[in-house]
């Protein structure tokens, strides 16, 4: 994390929550965000995840249940301040549907 946060940042990537001495950090670009996660565990081809803004979350959750989808946790409060969901494509690409709590 210590070198991905220097080289996030070197490109002009402001850290929003997390830093260079965390399992998770998440940079702001514009309207987007990047997040970055230390996980071992992880499989090597894992990539990531892509941030998607939804008004309301809880209701895409139903919608993705209600399509025979398998969304891989409930929606939650996450402590850096965003309502959201994971759900993974057919391709194995991570999709996070969020709404900022504030």
């Amino acid at each position: 994390m210590p070198r991905a946060v220097l080289f996030y940042e070197a490109l002009g990537f402001p850290v929003k929550f997390g830093g260079s001495q965390e399992a998770f950090t998440s940079f702001a670009f514009g309207d987007a965000y990047l997040n970055l996660i230390v996980d071992t565990r992880a499989p090597v081809n894992w990539w990531g995840r892509v941030i998607i803004y939804v008004s309301d979350v809880d209701a895409l959750y139903r919608k993705a249940l209600a399509a025979g989808l398998k969304p891989s946790l409930e929606p939650s409060d996450a402590p850096w301040g965003e309502r959201y969901f994971h759900i993974t494509d057919p391709d194995g690409h991570e999709l996070s549907f969020a709404k900022p709590l504030r």
